[in-house]
Protein backbone atom coordinates (compact mmCIF):
# COMPACT_ATOMS: atom_id res chain seq x y z
CA UNK A 1 0.00 0.00 0.00
CA UNK A 2 2.65 2.22 0.88
CA UNK A 3 4.32 1.96 -2.42
CA UNK A 4 1.71 2.34 -4.28
CA UNK A 5 0.72 5.50 -2.31
CA UNK A 6 4.20 6.65 -3.19
CA UNK A 7 3.57 5.65 -6.94
CA UNK A 8 0.41 7.87 -6.87
CA UNK A 9 2.05 10.83 -5.27
CA UNK A 10 5.28 10.72 -8.08
CA UNK A 11 2.17 10.28 -10.74
CA UNK A 12 0.62 13.58 -9.38
CA UNK A 13 3.72 15.58 -9.34
CA UNK A 14 4.61 14.72 -12.49
CA UNK A 15 1.60 16.02 -13.93
CA UNK A 16 1.35 19.14 -11.52
CA UNK A 17 4.71 20.41 -12.66
CA UNK A 18 3.43 22.08 -16.08
CA UNK A 19 0.98 23.56 -14.52
CA UNK A 20 2.77 25.13 -11.68
CA UNK A 21 5.22 26.31 -14.51
CA UNK A 22 2.39 28.16 -15.99
CA UNK A 23 1.01 29.74 -12.52
CA UNK A 24 4.92 31.02 -11.70
CA UNK A 25 5.34 31.91 -15.40
CA UNK A 26 8.28 33.16 -16.94
CA UNK A 27 10.57 36.26 -16.31
CA UNK A 28 12.50 37.59 -18.94
CA UNK A 29 15.43 40.49 -19.32
CA UNK A 30 13.57 43.36 -21.26
CA UNK A 31 16.39 45.90 -22.93
CA UNK A 32 15.73 49.63 -21.28
CA UNK A 33 13.70 51.19 -24.03
CA UNK A 34 13.55 55.08 -22.26
CA UNK A 35 16.67 57.36 -22.37
CA UNK A 36 18.65 57.88 -19.41
CA UNK A 37 19.60 60.98 -19.84
CA UNK A 38 18.41 63.76 -16.97
CA UNK A 39 15.58 65.52 -18.00
CA UNK A 40 14.05 69.06 -17.01
CA UNK A 41 11.07 70.58 -16.21
CA UNK A 42 9.03 73.52 -16.95
CA UNK A 43 5.62 75.24 -16.81
CA UNK A 44 3.70 76.24 -19.75
CA UNK A 45 3.89 79.55 -18.99
CA UNK A 46 7.99 78.94 -19.07
CA UNK A 47 7.88 77.62 -22.34
CA UNK A 48 5.55 80.30 -23.86
CA UNK A 49 8.33 83.02 -22.69
CA UNK A 50 11.16 81.28 -24.18
CA UNK A 51 9.37 81.34 -27.48
CA UNK A 52 8.48 85.21 -26.75
CA UNK A 53 11.75 85.80 -25.58
CA UNK A 54 13.37 84.35 -28.44
CA UNK A 55 10.94 85.98 -31.03
CA UNK A 56 11.72 89.00 -29.04
CA UNK A 57 15.63 89.23 -29.28
CA UNK A 58 15.99 88.80 -32.90
CA UNK A 59 15.44 91.28 -35.72
CA UNK A 60 18.07 90.87 -37.95
CA UNK A 61 20.26 88.00 -38.97
CA UNK A 62 23.17 88.01 -41.74
CA UNK A 63 24.44 84.33 -42.40
CA UNK A 64 26.96 82.16 -44.13
CA UNK A 65 25.23 78.53 -45.01
CA UNK A 66 25.51 75.75 -46.63
CA UNK A 67 22.12 74.69 -48.24
CA UNK A 68 21.19 71.07 -49.10
CA UNK A 69 17.94 69.91 -50.57
CA UNK A 70 15.36 67.73 -52.14
CA UNK A 71 12.23 67.23 -53.98
CA UNK A 72 9.70 64.30 -54.59
CA UNK A 73 8.14 62.00 -52.05
CA UNK A 74 5.01 59.51 -52.02
CA UNK A 75 2.78 61.65 -54.30
CA UNK A 76 6.10 61.94 -56.85
CA UNK A 77 6.85 58.67 -56.44
CA UNK A 78 10.69 59.36 -56.01
CA UNK A 79 13.30 62.09 -54.01
CA UNK A 80 15.54 63.47 -55.82
CA UNK A 81 18.53 64.59 -53.44
CA UNK A 82 20.04 68.55 -55.61
CA UNK A 83 23.40 69.70 -55.64
CA UNK A 84 24.55 71.32 -52.45
CA UNK A 85 25.57 74.96 -52.44
CA UNK A 86 27.04 77.40 -50.27
CA UNK A 87 24.94 80.98 -49.74
CA UNK A 88 24.34 83.82 -48.01
CA UNK A 89 21.16 84.50 -46.25
CA UNK A 90 19.60 88.09 -45.15
CA UNK A 91 16.92 88.34 -42.94
CA UNK A 92 15.21 91.63 -41.25
CA UNK A 93 12.31 91.20 -39.76
CA UNK A 94 9.07 91.25 -39.57
CA UNK A 95 8.94 89.32 -43.33
CA UNK A 96 11.73 90.63 -45.09
CA UNK A 97 14.17 87.74 -46.37
CA UNK A 98 16.80 87.38 -49.55
CA UNK A 99 18.66 84.26 -50.18
CA UNK A 100 21.42 83.72 -52.56
CA UNK A 101 22.86 79.95 -53.92
CA UNK A 102 26.65 80.02 -55.38
CA UNK A 103 27.40 77.22 -57.62
CA UNK A 104 30.15 75.31 -56.97
CA UNK A 105 33.62 76.14 -57.49
CA UNK A 106 33.44 78.54 -59.75
CA UNK A 107 31.25 80.69 -56.78
CA UNK A 108 28.21 82.17 -59.56
CA UNK A 109 25.33 82.55 -58.16
CA UNK A 110 23.13 79.54 -58.88
CA UNK A 111 19.57 81.52 -57.62
CA UNK A 112 18.64 84.85 -55.92
CA UNK A 113 15.30 84.52 -54.19
CA UNK A 114 13.77 87.56 -51.81
CA UNK A 115 10.47 88.44 -50.33
CA UNK A 116 8.81 90.80 -48.30
CA UNK A 117 6.40 88.78 -47.13
CA UNK A 118 3.65 89.85 -49.75
CA UNK A 119 4.84 89.27 -52.87
CA UNK A 120 8.92 87.06 -53.99
CA UNK A 121 11.23 87.19 -56.65
CA UNK A 122 13.29 84.24 -57.42
CA UNK A 123 16.27 85.45 -60.22
CA UNK A 124 18.02 81.78 -62.04
CA UNK A 125 20.70 82.93 -64.10
CA UNK A 126 21.76 79.40 -65.17
CA UNK A 127 17.91 79.68 -67.12
CA UNK A 128 17.75 83.12 -67.28
CA UNK A 129 14.59 83.04 -65.98
CA UNK A 130 13.59 85.67 -63.25
CA UNK A 131 10.25 84.17 -61.37
CA UNK A 132 8.07 86.27 -59.10
CA UNK A 133 4.57 85.88 -57.79
CA UNK A 134 2.48 85.89 -54.61
CA UNK A 135 3.13 84.00 -51.24
CA UNK A 136 -0.26 83.79 -50.52
CA UNK A 137 -1.11 82.01 -53.56
CA UNK A 138 0.40 78.58 -53.77
CA UNK A 139 -0.23 75.69 -56.59
CA UNK A 140 1.21 72.12 -55.08
CA UNK A 141 1.18 71.18 -58.59
CA UNK A 142 3.96 73.25 -59.76
CA UNK A 143 7.23 71.79 -60.42
CA UNK A 144 10.45 72.56 -58.46
CA UNK A 145 11.77 74.97 -58.26
CA UNK A 146 8.79 76.46 -58.80
CA UNK A 147 6.76 75.74 -55.69
CA UNK A 148 9.52 77.05 -53.92
CA UNK A 149 8.79 80.02 -51.66
CA UNK A 150 11.24 82.25 -49.36
CA UNK A 151 8.68 82.80 -47.09
CA UNK A 152 8.30 79.07 -46.43
CA UNK A 153 11.94 79.30 -45.26
CA UNK A 154 11.66 82.71 -43.49
CA UNK A 155 8.63 80.87 -41.51
CA UNK A 156 10.94 77.93 -40.05
CA UNK A 157 13.29 80.25 -39.53
CA UNK A 158 11.43 82.78 -36.86
CA UNK A 159 9.71 81.80 -33.91
CA UNK A 160 6.49 83.90 -33.71
CA UNK A 161 5.45 85.04 -30.41
CA UNK A 162 2.34 83.59 -28.87
CA UNK A 163 -0.18 86.03 -28.22
CA UNK A 164 -2.16 86.24 -25.48
CA UNK A 165 -4.89 87.63 -26.92
CA UNK A 166 -5.13 85.88 -29.99
CA UNK A 167 -3.63 82.74 -29.40
CA UNK A 168 -4.49 79.94 -26.93
CA UNK A 169 -1.18 77.70 -25.89
CA UNK A 170 -1.77 74.21 -24.16
CA UNK A 171 0.82 72.11 -22.81
CA UNK A 172 0.87 68.20 -23.74
CA UNK A 173 3.70 65.76 -22.72
CA UNK A 174 4.42 63.66 -25.78
CA UNK A 175 7.38 61.51 -26.57
CA UNK A 176 10.30 61.19 -29.08
CA UNK A 177 12.74 58.65 -30.28
CA UNK A 178 16.28 59.79 -29.86
CA UNK A 179 19.68 58.22 -29.36
CA UNK A 180 20.79 57.31 -25.43
CA UNK A 181 23.73 58.71 -24.40
CA UNK A 182 25.10 56.08 -22.88
CA UNK A 183 23.86 53.27 -25.03
CA UNK A 184 23.41 55.25 -28.44
CA UNK A 185 20.68 52.68 -29.26
CA UNK A 186 16.69 54.22 -29.86
CA UNK A 187 15.01 55.05 -27.04
CA UNK A 188 11.78 56.68 -26.00
CA UNK A 189 12.35 60.16 -24.69
CA UNK A 190 9.49 62.32 -22.70
CA UNK A 191 9.29 65.56 -24.43
CA UNK A 192 6.89 68.91 -24.21
CA UNK A 193 4.61 70.01 -26.66
CA UNK A 194 3.23 73.39 -26.65
CA UNK A 195 -0.12 73.51 -29.10
CA UNK A 196 -0.80 76.86 -30.40
CA UNK A 197 -4.68 77.62 -31.07
CA UNK A 198 -5.14 80.59 -32.98
CA UNK A 199 -7.93 82.71 -33.81
CA UNK A 200 -8.81 85.28 -36.92
CA UNK A 201 -11.96 87.06 -38.84
CA UNK A 202 -12.46 82.82 -39.61
CA UNK A 203 -12.52 81.55 -36.45
CA UNK A 204 -10.28 79.19 -34.19
CA UNK A 205 -7.95 77.04 -35.95
CA UNK A 206 -4.90 74.66 -34.75
CA UNK A 207 -2.06 76.75 -36.05
CA UNK A 208 1.38 75.56 -34.28
CA UNK A 209 3.11 72.74 -32.49
CA UNK A 210 6.06 73.63 -30.46
CA UNK A 211 8.24 70.69 -29.32
CA UNK A 212 10.65 71.19 -26.22
CA UNK A 213 13.52 68.78 -25.81
CA UNK A 214 13.38 68.21 -22.48
CA UNK A 215 17.29 68.05 -21.52
CA UNK A 216 17.42 71.53 -22.67
CA UNK A 217 14.37 73.27 -23.45
CA UNK A 218 15.28 74.17 -26.44
CA UNK A 219 12.64 73.98 -29.17
CA UNK A 220 13.31 70.91 -31.39
CA UNK A 221 10.62 71.26 -34.24
CA UNK A 222 7.85 73.28 -35.56
CA UNK A 223 4.96 72.40 -37.20
CA UNK A 224 3.02 74.67 -39.03
CA UNK A 225 -0.63 74.14 -39.93
CA UNK A 226 -2.99 76.17 -42.69
CA UNK A 227 -6.71 76.84 -42.03
CA UNK A 228 -7.62 72.80 -42.69
CA UNK A 229 -5.39 71.15 -39.93
CA UNK A 230 -3.34 70.11 -42.77
CA UNK A 231 0.46 70.26 -42.13
CA UNK A 232 1.93 72.53 -44.81
CA UNK A 233 5.69 73.16 -42.61
CA UNK A 234 7.21 70.62 -40.44
CA UNK A 235 10.93 72.23 -39.32
CA UNK A 236 13.25 70.62 -36.90
CA UNK A 237 16.11 72.36 -35.32
CA UNK A 238 19.52 71.21 -33.79
CA UNK A 239 22.58 72.24 -32.26
CA UNK A 240 22.07 75.77 -30.99
CA UNK A 241 24.69 78.07 -30.55
CA UNK A 242 25.43 81.71 -28.92
CA UNK A 243 25.50 84.31 -31.58
CA UNK A 244 25.90 87.79 -30.74
CA UNK A 245 24.62 86.77 -27.13
CA UNK A 246 21.21 85.04 -28.28
CA UNK A 247 21.32 81.57 -28.73
CA UNK A 248 19.50 80.06 -32.08
CA UNK A 249 19.87 76.98 -33.83
CA UNK A 250 22.71 76.24 -36.31
CA UNK A 251 20.57 73.33 -38.34
CA UNK A 252 17.32 73.82 -39.48
CA UNK A 253 15.91 71.55 -41.62
CA UNK A 254 12.16 72.83 -43.25
CA UNK A 255 10.03 69.66 -44.96
CA UNK A 256 6.95 70.65 -47.38
CA UNK A 257 5.09 67.62 -47.56
CA UNK A 258 2.35 69.33 -49.91
CA UNK A 259 4.70 70.50 -52.70
CA UNK A 260 7.06 67.46 -51.47
CA UNK A 261 10.14 69.50 -51.22
CA UNK A 262 13.32 69.65 -48.13
CA UNK A 263 15.80 72.62 -47.82
CA UNK A 264 18.20 72.32 -44.62
CA UNK A 265 20.20 75.40 -43.70
CA UNK A 266 23.32 74.53 -41.98
CA UNK A 267 24.73 78.28 -40.60
CA UNK A 268 28.37 78.27 -40.96
CA UNK A 269 28.73 82.17 -39.40
CA UNK A 270 26.30 84.14 -38.45
CA UNK A 271 26.11 88.21 -36.41
CA UNK A 272 22.29 88.88 -35.28
CA UNK A 273 20.58 92.53 -34.93
CA UNK A 274 23.43 94.41 -37.46
CA UNK A 275 21.72 97.19 -39.55
CA UNK A 276 20.41 96.28 -42.68
CA UNK A 277 19.34 98.70 -45.19
CA UNK A 278 16.14 98.48 -48.02
CA UNK A 279 18.18 98.24 -50.84
CA UNK A 280 20.25 95.01 -49.62
CA UNK A 281 17.01 93.41 -50.69
CA UNK A 282 16.88 95.03 -53.83
CA UNK A 283 16.60 92.54 -56.78
CA UNK A 284 15.65 93.85 -59.91
CA UNK A 285 15.11 91.76 -63.07
CA UNK A 286 18.15 91.40 -65.14
CA UNK A 287 18.24 92.20 -68.68
CA UNK A 288 17.09 89.76 -71.06
CA UNK A 289 15.44 87.30 -68.40
CA UNK A 290 12.29 85.64 -69.20
CA UNK A 291 9.61 86.92 -66.89
CA UNK A 292 7.65 84.11 -65.21
CA UNK A 293 4.64 85.10 -63.45
CA UNK A 294 3.15 82.36 -61.39
CA UNK A 295 -0.11 84.29 -60.26
CA UNK A 296 -0.68 83.93 -64.38
CA UNK A 297 -3.11 81.10 -64.73
CA UNK A 298 -1.39 80.23 -68.21
CA UNK A 299 2.15 80.37 -66.69
CA UNK A 300 0.90 78.57 -63.48
CA UNK A 301 -0.96 75.65 -65.45
CA UNK A 302 2.97 75.33 -68.19
CA UNK A 303 5.02 75.03 -64.87
CA UNK A 304 2.51 72.41 -63.74
CA UNK A 305 2.80 69.58 -66.27
CA UNK A 306 5.52 66.93 -66.02
CA UNK A 307 8.87 68.31 -67.45
CA UNK A 308 10.12 65.92 -70.52
CA UNK A 309 12.91 65.11 -71.99
CA UNK A 310 12.00 65.29 -76.28
CA UNK A 311 13.83 62.77 -78.09
CA UNK A 312 15.26 63.91 -81.39
CA UNK A 313 13.81 62.30 -84.36
CA UNK A 314 16.07 60.62 -86.73
CA UNK A 315 15.30 61.48 -90.16
CA UNK A 316 16.16 58.46 -92.52
CA UNK A 317 18.06 59.54 -95.67
CA UNK A 318 15.77 59.58 -98.58
CA UNK A 319 16.86 57.28 -100.99
CA UNK A 320 17.54 58.88 -104.88
CA UNK A 321 15.40 58.49 -107.47
CA UNK A 322 17.07 56.25 -110.01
Amino acid sequence: MQIHSRLRASILLLILLPLTGCLLGRTRILEPKTSTAVLKTATLQQLIDTVNTSAAQLQTMNAVVEIASSVGGQKKGQITDNPEFTGYLLLRKPDTLKLIGLVPVLRNHAFEMVSNGQSFQISIPPRSQFIVGSNVTVNPALRAPYNTRPQHILDALLFKPIDAQNDIAVLEEGVEVVKDPKTHKDVEQDDYVVIVISKDNRGPYLSRKIVFNRENLQVDRQLIYDHDAKLVTDARYGTFKVYNGIAFPSRIELDRPVEEYTIGLTITKMTLNDAVEDKQFELPQPPGYELMNLDDKATAEKLSKPKTIEKEKKQKPKREQK
